[in-house]
């Protein structure tokens, strides 16, 4: 799979990027390619809550000659908070793994129900309806279907402005949901022979030492990385903060664009800075 030389540690992996699977708008396929032009040398791809577009991926990676590791993004909960968990190189044959991202599938449904009745009861159109043409199937509805909808159908002025008053965390028309657990997600995903990150932990808008806390409780629930740079165009001293956080609970620290279509200044594919000196690199432990 990788080289096992020096060289290691400086592969542009990419293991965090989305498809239509889920919120992305190019499909498995489409995103190969674009792994393979722009240079990345060891991709995945983790659609939210689906596994739905890994075997078109691994193929058309195979046939590119691309590394390619399974992958997906899991919602989880964890005191009371909606985090996310990148599961990366399980087994995705695995029974007991395949019932997990279908019970949060499950849920991903019944949210949209919701979401669209809150929608049109704040005054919007057909929510439900053009969400779904955005997706192109009910299998994984996001939030972020909905609100290209609302921008495309007139309703709306743009994606970050649906999200900041209504489908944003805590919003208006935004709907809670009782996830898996996080504990429950990370014995899964080892289960399977896989490996547990915590994905984006900027993201969710912790004081210092409560991402301490919550890194050093997913440690402990058996996580084994950290995305310590990730596309949420993190500083330089963020990365290192990451980067340190991750050495000092002896967790690995992963890479990803987290990639969900290509527009102008978004962060594409294998475009990322390298990983910090100080991390351990998650792809190591995959030499073979």
């Amino acid at each position: 799979m990788i080289r096992e030389d020096n060289a290691v540690d400086a592969l542009n992996a990419d293991l965090h990027c989305h498809s239509t699977a889920s919120d992305g708008v190019l499909t498995p396929a489409e995103l190969a390619v674009r792994a393979k032009t722009n240079g990345v040398q060891l991709w995945s791809l983790t659609d939210h809550d689906t596994l739905a577009g890994q075997a078109q991926a691994a193929e058309v990676a195979a046939d590119l000659r691309l590394p390619y590791v399974h992958g997906v993004e899991l919602s989880v909960l964890f005191a009371g908070r909606t985090l996310h968990v990148v599961a990366l190189r399980f087994d995705p044959s695995n029974t007991a793994f395949q019932s997990l991202v279908d019970a949060n599938r499950a849920l991903r449904d019944d949210r949209a129900q919701q979401m669209a009745y809150r929608l049109e009861q704040a005054g919007f159109q057909n929510a439900f309806e053009g969400a779904l043409q955005m997706a192109g199937s009910r299998a994984n509805l996001t939030r972020p279907h909905f609100a290209r909808y609302l921008v495309e159908s007139g309703q709306a002025q743009s994606v970050q402005d649906v999200f900041e008053h209504y489908l944003g965390d805590g919003k208006r028309c935004y709907v809670p949901t009782e996830w898996v657990a996080m504990s429950m997600a990370i014995s899964a995903v080892r289960e399977a022979g896989g490996v547990a990150v915590l994905a984006h932990p900027l993201a969710y808008h912790l004081r210092d030492w409560e991402l301490d806390i919550l890194a050093l409780h997913f440690k402990q629930l058996g996580g084994e990385a950290i995305e310590v740079v990730s596309g949420a165009r993190l500083s330089e001293a963020e990365m290192q903060r990451l980067a340190a956080l991750a050495s000092s609970l002896q967790l690995m620290g992963s890479r990803g664009s987290d990639f969900h279509l290509p527009i102008e200044g978004s962060g594409d594919l294998g475009h990322l800075p390298p990983l910090p000196k100080q991390a351990l690199p998650v792809w190591n432990a995959w030499k073979e």
